[in-house]
């Protein structure tokens, strides 16, 4: 299990295990808490052109899916 805090995710680098749409290397650009200081948006932009998904923050705990940093 990836260690994921909610509050330190904005910047935060990632490698998708199996890559999304033909890339690999993602950043989180954007994170949106609600008034319960709980994630409720989780923006990623790919390194190579900027294209942006958005996920459920919980799915980068999941080694299977995403590895932290630049792999």
């Amino acid at each position: 299990m990836n260690p994921v805090h909610p509050k330190k995710l904005l910047n935060s680098k990632w490698t998708a295990s199996k890559p999304v749409n033909k890339l690999k290397h993602f950043s989180v650009c954007q994170v949106e808490y609600d008034e319960d200081q709980k994630v409720s948006l989780c923006i990623l932009r790919a390194e190579y052109n900027a294209e942006e998904l958005a996920i459920d923050w919980r799915q980068l705990k999941d080694p299977t899916l995403w590895r932290q940093g630049w792999v």
